[in-house]
């Protein structure tokens, strides 16, 4: 199996302020030399030169990112600039942590935020009086946005969603979202008792939902959930990342939501038991566990995502453990294990393998790595790795608890982040260029 090892070798230290490269103004290359590292690799601030296919609109401020390259000399390789200007936020408007983004056909960007995680001094025009003069109130839990940034509308938050048995089944702590081929919205939480996936319209009409609140009964239960941290939806099913609370995935039949099948890793029955009492943020970068282990027969504490691709296949998110698993589907609609991804085996913290997504012509896998707060290029074909993009960092292009990652049919990227986080942003496709060496 591949296993890419973390940025070992100095970074540039770029000044983002004098390489903002705004709308009609030429972009040039910099890079800087690299130095040996145990694997072939090179370090540059990427400046790459717009394809035709990547022409600048006029209010896209354009901003370099670092780059690692990991291939040999002659690989084709994808090219990002961060465009800063992204997205235009309504003016009295702020976000928190963002836990969930998808891309929808029309390829507008949905977000899922917790303004739960905004302070009293981010949201002073929402008091009651307002202690700001003109800014800011929180915007709405999902929130979605065109391409090119502009803010389309948005919804939800407590109340929104069923009631059941006087329990509002809304998240208390919402995470992930997935943006299906209806354009329906689905949502988990990991908050206390958050055992539920919830779907809705794009309007935020409720249409149906898995589990239920307050209600979890392990890896062997084929009702309740455990925490559910990421849905897919596709191939006849829906899959649920079960994902902080369970050790597994689990799927539903689509249209009908009965129960399906799960699967621990390797596509083993789920095993390793579950996380005693609520999750909270701090056991994120917990130790207990003894550490990273990518060849645990069993899934770690964190299952954090599910993504599937049209030749069947899905990859799993297993990031405690650093790695991701690859499941294939048989001939009965079964599952079993093709093979891992180990991501930077050696880091501790928050881990690695959070998200995963493919570049629209199927040859990119791109992985985000929270703890390294960089996104690996892999080879689609061979899983090999090609480059490694951003750091740790709180300017454009850089990223502080990386959380997600997605691809529109244009190429472009879409991060978001948690905890200080706080935010969202568009990595612009430049092209592909040949990598020429040192």
């Amino acid at each position: 199996m591949p296993q890419l090892t973390a940025p070992s070798i100095p970074v540039f230290k770029h000044q983002l302020l004098s390489l903002i490269c705004l709308a009609g103004l030429p972009i040039a290359a910099c890079a800087q030399e690299p130095t040996a590292s145990e694997t072939t690799s090179a370090t540059q601030t990427a400046t790459p030169t717009p394809s035709a296919a990547a022409s600048t609109p006029p209010d896209q401020a354009l901003v370099p990112l670092e780059m690692e390259i990991l291939a040999p000399p002659g690989t084709s390789i994808p090219r990002f600039m961060v465009d800063a200007a992204w997205p235009e936020m309504p003016s009295d408007t702020i976000i928190g942590q963002v836990p969930g983004l998808a891309v929808d056909s029309d390829d507008n960007v949905w977000i899922a935020q917790r303004p739960h995680t905004l302070g009293g001094t981010d949201t002073g025009l929402a008091m009651d009086p307002p202690i700001a003069r003109n800014c800011c109130r929180p915007g709405p839990t999902i929130m979605s946005f065109a391409q090119d940034g502009t803010y389309l509308g948005g919804w939800g938050g407590p109340g929104t969603g069923p009631e059941v048995d006087g329990v509002d089944q809304w998240p208390r702590n919402i995470h992930g979202l997935f943006v299906d081929s209806d354009e329906t919205i689905w949502i988990g939480g990991n908050g206390d008792g958050d055992h539920v996936v919830l779907n809705f319209t794009k309007d935020g009409e409720y249409i149906g939902m898995v589990g239920r609140h307050g209600e979890t009964d392990g890896n062997a239960s084929e009702t309740r959930l455990g925490n559910p941290a990421d849905i897919w939806r596709g191939s006849g099913e829906v899959v649920i990342a079960d994902g902080y609370i369970n050790k597994r995935i689990i799927r539903f039949e689509d249209g009908t939501l009965d129960f399906s099948g799960y699967e621990g890793a390797y596509a083993e029955d789920p095993s390793g038991g579950t996380r005693e009492g609520s999750f909270d943020q701090s056991q994120a970068t917990a130790t207990t566990d003894g550490g990273a282990n990518p060849l645990a027969r069993s899934f770690g504490d964190i299952v954090h995502c599910v993504v599937g691709t049209n030749d069947d296949l899905i990859f799993i998110c297993d990031r405690r453990n650093n790695r991701a698993q690859v499941f294939q589907r048989t001939e009965t609609g079964d599952l079993e294990h093709l093979r891992d991804i180990v991501i930077a085996p050696e880091t501790g913290g928050t881990r690695t393998v959070s998200d995963i997504d493919f570049s629209p012509d199927g040859k990119f896998i791109y992985i985000a790595d929270m703890m390294n707060s960089s996104i690996w290029i892999l080879d689609r074909e061979t899983y090999e790795p090609l480059a490694s993009i951003g750091r740790v960092g709180r300017y454009p292009g850089e990223f502080t608890w990386l959380h997600s990652v997605v691809a529109d049919s244009d190429g472009n990227l879409y991060t978001s982040e948690v905890n200080t986080g706080r935010r969202v942003q568009k990595l612009v496709y430049m092209g592909e260029e040949v990598y020429q060496g040192e």
